[in-house]
């Protein structure tokens, strides 16, 4: 290295030609290292601390950057352009006030003047003060295009989507395509609900990401090829590619295509977690909170203690620990961050987060909160439909646009309120009440798809009112029929048990056979894949017969549920299978049923077959908080299938020999 230090000290200038080409070729992380050891030698040198804080600018690593800025400004106090690129490092590291206090001390320069009026209006946007921002971006050039995109982030920021969208769409009218300002066009179609719009400008920038910069592996990790990080380059940056994708994740997420929704966030380019931005970090913890909860927490914890975050996470970590059941957690969130309460909860989340905690102590107090908390919603409902139906009467489309948009989001708000309240009394085994709750709420959710699914599960529950349930059950398998698979399992259970129950046995056959066929299907695709939808199906069906006292039937129904053994046996088709069991033994001990000989060998052959199959299939369901926690489970010996398997096959051949 010394050689290397002397030969660049001859050759000075072939030396800067190739940091220069190498800063041009994004080789930012080598060049910083050759920057670092200059600097030991050079540590005055004004060139390498530029390129070095313009190299750290460009990784991202905005507090280095801001470090080398201001040695230059000491170095060179009269250069204000120096203190201008200080002010905009320590801008982007969200270090506002010592930004706004680096640009105060900028002396005026006409040709600086206008820059640090933008950095100033980007300044206090970013501390949320609209008031000076728009101040200080309407005393910046009218025909400049940054004051029109500028203009239109301040209407964004005030919910005014509409005239946000007119800024920008004009700003790109004028600049041309610009990826980041066509991604801004799409996030108003996006809060506008307009996702076809939005999904078009989306197309455009992975398509332009794709065809300039295939570099960038775009698409590469969701078709299983691993590539190494593409890294936070200037190019990653100047594409939108980042944007574009977390927002295609977010329309199939809010449409509830979640499997398009995790392949949105797998296509992006490929980067290492740490180096993942607050936005994509987020929306992974999101997306497989169902089949990772523990990463997903971490995910949201950490980012919490990130500064700045995305503005959602506080909302949802909290609703998160809710749907998990870690109510304790969610109250210590609460108390301890009272300063992000009133930032980023609404009074009607604050509310309903209050009454599910309470509901833990005090049920009672819950459902009256849970009930003051949906007569307002309900008022609010009945105001949206008039202004609905005023302006239908108007004929004025966007009117209608707006208030359905409107009567929407409020009926959004009221369902999950209506389904809490519902649950104290499902909980409880009260489902006569429970549908009283539900039947005084038909003339506004009707039409909702978890209003319908939990009425109909509300009807089944009651075993009397089969018929009924069926009513509901129907639409709901009947609008994905053709891709059955996406029905609940649970849903097509019930439906075909509604059927056997109503003497509908032809229909309930041609459900199952369905289900059978779109399995086939799958698993000729991919033969690993265990798919449990009619091994569900069947056991709640053998259930069904053997609660009625029907073992004979019931029993052989929950053992052909679970072939074959090595894709439909697990923890949870297990649990089930075994109640079935141990009722049967119940019932044979205190002689209450007899069974044939032959029927009794099937239960020990269909033991033994899980015994084989469920040596590593634990029985108890474990919901670890700490990742750590779920990293280091074991199987215990007696909480696997195997074991329970033995048991089970032990009891039935001491009633034989009795």
């Amino acid at each position: 290295m010394t050689t290397f230090i002397q030969n660049v000290h001859i050759k000075d200038g072939e030396y800067t030609k190739t940091i220069y080409s190498m800063i041009k070729e994004q080789r930012y992380s080598e060049t910083i290292k050759i920057l670092l050891t200059l600097l030991d030698f050079y540590p005055t040198s004004r060139p390498c601390l530029s390129l070095l804080a313009h190299c750290y600018f460009y990784t991202q690593d905005f507090i280095a950057s801001a470090h080398c800025y201001e040695k230059l400004v000491q170095l060179c106090p009269n250069e204000n352009i120096y203190k201008l690129h200080h002010a905009q490092s320590l801008h982007q590291a969200c270090m506002y006030q010592e930004a706004w206090t680096i640009c105060s001390n900028i002396v005026h320069q006409s040709n600086l003047e206008f820059k640090v009026k933008k950095l100033q209006a980007a300044i206090k946007y970013g501390q949320e003060d609209m008031v000076a921002a728009k101040n200080l971006v309407d005393q910046c050039p009218a025909d400049d295009v940054d004051t029109e995109i500028n203009l239109g982030c301040l209407l964004y920021k005030e919910e005014q989507y509409e005239q946000a969208l007119k800024k920008f769409a004009n700003a790109l009218q004028i600049a041309g395509f610009k990826p980041h300002l066509s991604y801004n066009v799409a996030l108003c179609y996006f809060k506008l609900k307009e996702y076809t719009a939005s999904s078009k400008h989306i197309a455009d920038i992975i398509e332009q990401g794709i065809r300039e910069h295939p570099e960038l592996g775009v698409g590469m990790t969701t078709d299983g090829i691993e590539l190494r990080s593409v890294g936070n380059t200037l190019t990653l940056h100047e594409t939108a590619l980042t944007e574009a994708f977390n927002l295609k994740a977010a329309i199939e997420y809010q449409l509830q295509n979640y499997e398009a929704a995790k392949e949105a966030l797998t296509d992006m380019p490929p980067r290492s977690e740490e180096e993942l931005d607050a936005v994509t970090l987020h929306n992974q913890a999101l997306i497989n909170m169902d089949t990772k909860p523990s990463e997903g927490f971490e995910k949201l914890q950490f980012l919490l203690q990130q500064n700045p975050f995305p503005p959602e996470t506080f909302a949802n970590l909290l609703l998160l620990y809710c749907k998990y059941q870690y109510y304790d957690l969610a109250a210590d969130v609460l108390a301890e961050n009272v300063h992000l309460t009133y930032k980023y909860l609404t009074p009607y989340l604050y509310d309903f987060l209050d009454a599910l905690i309470t509901q833990q102590t005090s049920p009672e107090e819950a459902y009256r909160k849970f009930d003051d908390l949906g007569n307002k919603h309900m008022e609010i409902l009945r105001k949206a439909t008039k202004r609905v139906q005023e302006a239908r009467l108007n004929h004025d489309d966007p009117a209608v646009k707006k208030a359905v948009n409107d009567y929407e989001e409020a009926l959004e708000r009221y369902v999950p309120v209506l389904m809490a309240q519902a649950k104290i009394y499902w909980e409880l085994g009260n489902y006569t009440q429970v549908e009283k709750i539900f039947r005084k709420s038909v003339e506004f959710c009707n039409e909702h798809d978890v209003w319908k699914l939990n009425v109909a599960h509300t009807l089944f529950m009651q075993e009397n009112k089969f018929k009924e349930a069926t009513g509901f059950y129907e639409p709901i398998v009947r609008k994905k029929y053709d891709n059955i698979l996406d029905v609940s399992a649970i849903v097509l259970a019930n439906l075909c048990v509604s059927y056997i129950m109503t003497s509908q046995n032809a229909e309930a056959e041609g459900l199952m056979k369905k289900i059978e066929k779109e399995e086939q299907a799958v698993s000729r695709e991919d033969q690993d894949k265990k798919l449990f939808h009619l091994c569900i199906v069947n056991l709640v069906i053998g259930t069904l017969y053997c609660s009625k006292g029907n073992y004979e039937f019931g029993i052989s129904r929950v053992m052909k549920s679970l072939e074959p053994y090595n894709k439909k046996l697990g923890t949870d088709t297990w649990f089930y299978a075994k109640r079935c069991f141990l009722s049967l033994l119940e019932q044979l001990a205190k002689q209450l049923v007899v069974l044939k000989d032959t029927t009794l060998q099937e239960c020990v052959q269909f033991l033994e077959h899980c015994e084989v199959y469920g040596r590593d299939v634990i029985t108890v369901v474990e919901q670890p908080f700490d990742i750590q926690d779920m990293l280091s489970i074991t199987p215990q010996s007696k909480q696997t299938v195997i074991y329970e398997a033995r048991f089970l096959k032990a009891l039935f051949s001491k009633l034989q020999m009795s």
